[in-house]
């Protein structure tokens, strides 16, 4: 450390702290400096002086105004010496150094000083040096006019050539990193290739509202001049710790519970209708069947329902048991909303000329199932697919010549009658008749004729939960450097259009065929980059300009064992699980034809990271600078000319809801299991919303057991209020599964609860393949407050029945509405709390003023023991400000329901518990996080069925037959868990 007591300066401490005026010590710094240019060794430790003294942006701002910066250029060319670099860099730190340094040119010399040094420091003794040197030009491009003179200068050929020399050297990544991140934040902003970034579908809404979204701006708007923008994610409820702190509510009058009424009273009344097991006469009751009100739906298969509770296998075949139906009563009305649809009533009459058919193969019993071998699958009679490209043409279009364009598609049912004369199998709990009855019913603003070929066919769960994909180092940097390669070198890139959903007439013949006008699709516009790449920009939720992130498409035409790169250069969120070893889904028709009909996991060389793609101030959510990111992937299809799904998730419709609805009621015992399906309303789209009902028979017509079924307490379940959270669906399927089985816990847990469920919050959304909004183009999440009851229905109605059950003194005992979350791993609830969110925010808190009864917490503790892929570590008890017009907050403040949760799942994977296994390496062994499934996530609503039973054997009076009824259920329970647990370790303890 330099000092002097020769020198006027006074060094305090370690980072040279001056006890003098700022401006006598710029002034005697530069004097310093300027007198010992001849003496080397005084001039180093000036220069280490001046570095620590630039360090503070005022005190850089200073010396650059005193000629800080033209000295150190006078010193770097003759000596190039390590402290002055580093001396200018710290000047540079000040935009106003790093203008004055474009202005007098000092960029270019920047630049021909790095090339210097990278052509000559052949053996990499300087990399401090040549990075020091890429520091000064990070810090100048952070403002526009020096990433403009960069560009100009020919600053990104330069970077560029030089990092190709260095990739094969592993010592020189920090030389890499700083120059790709300069050549990424100068790579030219862009707006979007499309016509406007607003949806391609636009829905008129009821009433004076004005269904335009807001204008996008300007194309000039300004855009941040930092390095990055700061971007909160406001999509989930998933703020970081600080942002936390920042929102908390810290008003306890706003955060005790306060009901308000936001109808008036005698509204509620209506409601009544949706609680008619509250009024059930089991004693004169003439039953409807389920027939009579399906008469033209073709019949399900009947499913014998398995015990939730054992360890299921997706190759399992179970003996098929006729039941009888009970229907509601005869005089139930349905309560619909009366809204006014835009499609003929004729257009949704099911097809009288279909047939009624069972598709049920009789299953052989077994005493057990063996583990699947794959390459043996034979759920399906094999099929010998055609070897020829038109093998899809043939099989779909048996009367069109050519490749059939998406308008001649062929919407009858008789392909699906074609294919299950030739594949007669079964997937549990779905019928590809149901589904195309059901899904001629959905009202879309396209108007969808076309099935997508998995959610006809089914899905079984993989036999294998897939381990996290290792991230390949240095795969951002490449992708990257890959989007540099197409700005300097563009000489084979094609740029052309193959799909696009606004000009539904590309010409596109020896590429990829794209297509995604089925439910639940989301691609808009596909552009053929190279040979096998492909820029794919996703559609906006409907009315809206915003919210990109789930993706559903089909792709055919493709080779087999050819790498496709899938860009896709319009995503909104600024992190991603893709970038922590989550892979899309992909399924493939051939490998379901033969034999395993599934979503599996795929791709390779996966990366989530910011482009050069520019958001307007409306599309950026009123925020400007803010831009777009890019997932990018690469798959090799297992075999040429299939037929391919890739997803973001595993897609799970509206359709698939209503059909599975069909099967779970016609294939329920009635003797043991109260079902009621009702239309809680229509749609803001003319599509109902169901409501259920589920709990147990009473145990006959006396007085006693009647009563016990009138008491029971509610239990209220919502999901899929975002479209794009489909993990939401599959966790309910199970819980739905779980509920009419034949499980003895589900018995029990039936005669302990009412289960009133709306299984599908936002349908139109789920239809259109909305990531986040409902048709008017709000998130139905936000409109919990005030909602309406036009441009609201779902939300309104459902808040309605909540109003209602607390209003005559049953407000449920929980209430749980069911997400998916995008950006964490685990399985997670998030309730509410005054005193943790007090606590939290750093309030002091009165607890003589403030109590409140800790049982939010009984619920998760139990599903941390029960459920594998729960974890109570991840749950939060935070009432945000943001949140305050959600679901589980409204439902908390304004019903006073204690146990008020949201319900998180991930996309990806567990960090903690069963999911996070042991891989042994031939080197060494590491915990890696398995991938989660369908089978996972449908075991998780199963589960938390489970806790919702040891919840009320721990909160509410019990009789001690049913304590030790339960006690000896549970232990059954926590037996087959070990056994289910030991297996799976040991499946994977030499992957």
């Amino acid at each position: 450390m330099f000092s002097s007591t020769n020198s006027p300066l006074f060094f305090t401490d370690r980072k040279f702290g001056l006890k003098v005026q700022k401006a006598e010590a710029t002034d005697i710094i530069l004097s310093l400096t300027r007198r010992d240019l001849g003496h080397p060794l005084h001039l180093t430790h000036c220069l280490w002086v001046l570095r620590v003294c630039a360090s503070n942006v005022t005190t850089g701002t200073m010396l650059g105004i005193n000629g800080a910066m033209e000295l150190l250029f006078k010193v770097i060319t003759p000596y190039s010496k390590r402290a002055a670099i580093g001396a200018l860099a710290a000047l540079l730190k000040s935009k106003s150094n790093s203008r004055r340094a474009v202005n007098r040119g000092y960029l270019g010399e920047l630049l021909r000083l790095y090339q210097d040094w990278h052509r000559n420091d052949v053996s990499n003794n300087y990399i401090y040096i040549r990075r020091g040197l890429l520091l000064c030009l990070k810090y100048i491009t952070n403002i526009q006019l020096g990433r403009e003179t960069f560009f100009g200068s020919q600053g990104m050929e330069i970077l560029f050539t030089s990092v190709q020399d260095c990739l094969s050297c592993k010592n020189l990544d920090p030389i890499i990193t700083t120059a790709t991140h300069i050549l990424r934040k100068c790579y030219p902003k862009e707006h979007l290739p499309v016509v406007t970034v607003r949806s391609s579908y636009s829905f008129p809404l009821p009433g004076n509202v004005n269904a335009e979204p807001p204008c996008e701006g300007s194309e000039g708007d300004s855009e941040s001049e930092g390095e990055e923008e700061a971007e909160k994610d406001w999509d989930n409820e998933d703020v970081e710790s600080k942002e936390e702190d920042c929102d908390l509510e810290t008003d306890v009058n706003k955060l005790r519970s306060g009901p308000v009424l936001d109808r008036p009273e005698q509204d509620l009344e209506k409601y009544e209708a949706l609680c008619a097991e509250l009024s059930q006469n089991f004693q004169s009751e003439e039953k409807k069947s389920l027939e009579d009100r399906t008469e033209n739906l073709p019949s399900a298969p009947s499913h014998f329902i398995p015990s939730a509770a054992s360890v299921k296998h997706p190759n399992c075949r179970w003996r098929n048991q006729s039941v009888t139906e009970m229907g509601p009563d005869p005089g139930e009305q349905d309560f619909k909303a009366p809204l006014k649809g835009w499609r003929k009533k004729e257009d949704c009459v099911w097809d009288k000329n279909d047939k009624k058919r069972d598709i049920a193969e009789e299953a052989q019993d077994k005493d057990f199932c063996e583990e699947e071998d794959p390459a043996r699958s034979h759920v399906f009679a094999l099929f010998p697919l055609l070897e020829d490209a038109a093998w899809y043409q043939k099989l779909f279009y048996p009367h069109c010549e050519g490749n059939p364009s998406p308008g001649g598609r062929v919407e009858s049912s008789d392909i699906v009658r074609s294919l299950l004369e030739k594949h007669q199998g079964e997937i549990q709990f779905h019928s590809p008749h149901l589904y195309a009855a059901r899904a001629k019913c959905v009202k879309s603003i396209p108007g969808y004729r076309e099935l997508a070929f998995p959610d006809l066919w089914g899905h079984q769960p993989p036999p294998y939960s897939k381990p996290v994909l290792e991230r390949k180092h240095g795969v951002q940097r490449d992708k990257v450097l890959d989007d540099v390669r197409r700005l300097i070198q563009p000489g084979d890139v094609i740029g052309r259009t193959v799909f696009d959903l606004d000009d539904p007439s590309p010409d596109a013949p020896g590429c990829l065929t794209f297509f995604s006008k089925f439910e639940s699709g989301n691609l808009r516009k596909a552009i053929q980059v190279r040979e096998f790449e492909y820029d794919l920009i996703m559609n906006a939720d409907v009315n809206s300009n915003q919210h990109h992130q789930w993706f559903y498409f089909e792709v055919r035409d493709m080779k087999s064992a050819v790498p496709y790169r899938f860009n896709i250069i319009n995503c909104e969120k600024f992190n991603s699980q893709f970038n922590y070893g989550m892979q899309l889904v992909m399924y493939s028709v051939r490998e379901a034809l033969q034999g395993r009909p599934r979503w599996i996991r795929a791709g390779q060389e996966i990366c989530y990271y910011k482009n050069h793609y520019r958001r307007s101030a409306a599309a950026g959510g009123g925020v400007r600078g803010r831009f777009y990111y890019t997932l990018t992937f690469s798959i090799k299809f297992p075999h040429k000319d299939d037929v391919c799904y890739l997803a973001y998730h595993y897609p799970y419709t509206y359709s698939t809801m209503m059909s599975h609805l069909d099967i779970l009621e016609q294939n329920r015992n009635p003797k043991k299991v109260y079902w009621r399906q009702q239309t809680l309303c229509q749609t803001l789209g003319g599509n109902p919303c169901p409501l259920l009902t589920i709990t147990a028979m009473p145990e006959s017509k006396n007085r006693d057991d009647l009563e016990q079924f009138y008491s029971r307490p509610y239990v209220f379940l919502t999901a899929r209020v975002h479209p794009g959270e489909s993990n939401s669906s599959w966790v309910m399927k199970g819980t739905l599964e779980f509920l009419v089985s034949s499980d003895p816990i589900a018995e029990l847990l039936r005669k302990c609860f009412i289960f009133k469920i709306v299984p599908m919050l936002n349908p139109d959304g789920v239809i259109h393949g909305n990531l986040r909004c409902s048709l008017s183009g709000d998130d139905l999440n936000r409109q919990w407050l005030t909602p309406s009851s036009q441009l609201h229905p779902t939300i309104y109605h459902t808040k309605g029945l909540l109003y209602y059950l607390s209003s005559i003194g049953r407000a449920p005992l929980v209430f749980c509405d069911y997400h998916g979350h995008s950006q964490k791993k685990n399985v997670f609830l998030y309730g509410c709390s005054i005193k943790e969110t007090l606590w939290q925010a750093g309030c002091m808190v009165d607890t003589a003023v403030v109590t409140e009864d800790v049982g939010y917490r009984t619920l998760p503790k139990i599903l941390d023991k029960v459920a594998p892929a729960f974890v109570m570590n991840s749950c939060s008890f935070l009432v945000e400000k943001s949140r305050a017009s959600t679901a589980r907050v409204v439902v908390w403040k304004e019903m006073g329901v204690l146990r008020s949760y949201t319900m998180e799942s991930t996309y990806c994977s567990c960090s903690h518990g069963l999911y996070r296994v042991r891989i042994m390496k031939p080197c060494a062994s590491l915990h890696q996080g398995l991938q989660l499934g369908t089978k996972e996530l449908e075991e998780m609503g199963s589960k938390f069925c489970l806790g919702l039973l040891i919840l009320h054997l721990k909160s509410l009076p019990c009789s001690k037959e049913l304590m030790a009824q339960a006690a000896l259920l549970l232990d059954l329970e926590e037996e087959i868990t070990d056994r289910a647990q030991s297996h799976l370790q040991h499946r994977f303890m030499s992957f």
